[in-house]
């Protein structure tokens, strides 16, 4: 079991990331920069290695609580919350990119947020995001959180939020803990549901989005919306 300064300089993660930039080291190695020192027997290197095993991939760490990651060797109290406040900034960084601009204009940044607003949680979550005339965030809100079925969702909770707001659009968007996107009979009706309480006082829903951590499905794209629409 190596020791990081034992390391050539160069190979070396923080050496390395002053020399040739941030984005050049791997996942271990950043992790080893955010834990700085190792365990008994263990490098930070090493434990970083431990974590990323244990998390099955760098995503699953957003997944792992505070005591779940005090389960492995070096990771005290305060190294967790170290590592559980990087994800909850490049969430909050994700949100600074969308919150005033024109969504429809940027889905990708939409979409990166909210795979990191809810895409790593492990229940559903049904959030409205709502909008104004000329497509810019007024604000958002979870309105369910549990299994999604026809009935979970209010239509009328989410159209009085948009009164509150004199929001004129809201987009859809719930979360696939299974990381399978494919839209469900549920998800079609809740989508229907909303619609048609929405058309009533002239509310547009631009999409449906379903997010998992690293990917998500749209309705629009797909051209369920304009079925929709129709029915």
């Amino acid at each position: 079991m190596g020791v990081i300064k034992e390391l050539p300089s160069n190979e070396k993660p923080r050496e390395k990331a002053l020399q040739f930039g941030i984005r050049t080291l791997s996942n271990r190695e950043l992790l080893s920069i955010v834990i700085r020192h190792g365990a008994k027997g263990l490098s930070a290197l090493e434990v970083a290695d431990c974590i990323i095993e244990k998390a099955g991939g760098i995503a699953g760490i957003e997944r792992m609580d505070i005591s779940s990651l005090q389960t492995i060797p070096g990771i005290q109290k305060v190294k967790a919350l170290e590592l559980k406040a990087c994800f909850e900034l490049s969430r909050r960084a994700a949100y600074e990119n969308v919150k005033n601009v024109n969504i429809l204009d940027s889905p990708e940044k939409v979409a990166s947020w909210l795979m990191k607003e809810i895409g790593g949680l492990l229940q559903e979550n049904f959030l409205v995001i709502y909008l104004d005339i000329n497509n810019h965030m007024i604000g958002y809100k979870i309105h369910f959180v549990g299994t999604l079925n026809a009935a979970s969702v209010y239509p009328r909770e989410v159209i009085k939020e948009a009164l509150l707001l004199s929001s004129t659009k809201i987009l859809l968007v719930h979360n696939h803990p299974s990381g399978n996107l494919e839209p469900s009979v549920a998800d079609i009706k809740i989508t229907e549901k909303i619609c048609n309480s929405a058309e009533l006082l002239e509310i547009q829903v631009l999409d449906h989005i379903i997010v998992s951590q690293r990917d998500y499905f749209s309705f629009s794209r797909n051209g369920l919306m304009d079925r929709i629409s129709v029915l």
